[in-house]
């Protein structure tokens, strides 16, 4: 199978300069390769039944420390709430 590195880098926006297209064309072919060996999966998802998943129950635990305690270690709060600087315009 041939891949054209040259297609695909013009279609990523890659510059890719001539002494590296061969490498990239080896690593390509591994890649495709790989892929078509991997096993085929079936559509269905079976349940094993001698190995079910047990979930566990949710338990309300006290928590360690108050919320005021936690507040003391941010540097800068107002309302309760920490105060963080702006991300997004």
């Amino acid at each position: 199978m041939e891949i054209d590195i040259r297609h695909i880098a013009k279609l990523s926006r890659l510059k890719i300069s001539d002494d590296e297209l061969s490498g990239y064309e080896k690593e390509m072919g591994d890649i495709i390769a790989m892929v078509e060996a991997m096993p085929e999966i079936s559509d269905e998802l079976t349940v094993d039944p001698d190995n079910a998943m047990n979930l566990r129950q949710d338990e309300i635990t006290p928590q360690k420390f108050s919320r005021d305690e936690i507040l003391k270690n941010a540097p800068k709060t107002v309302a309760g709430c920490v105060v963080v600087p702006k991300t997004v315009d």
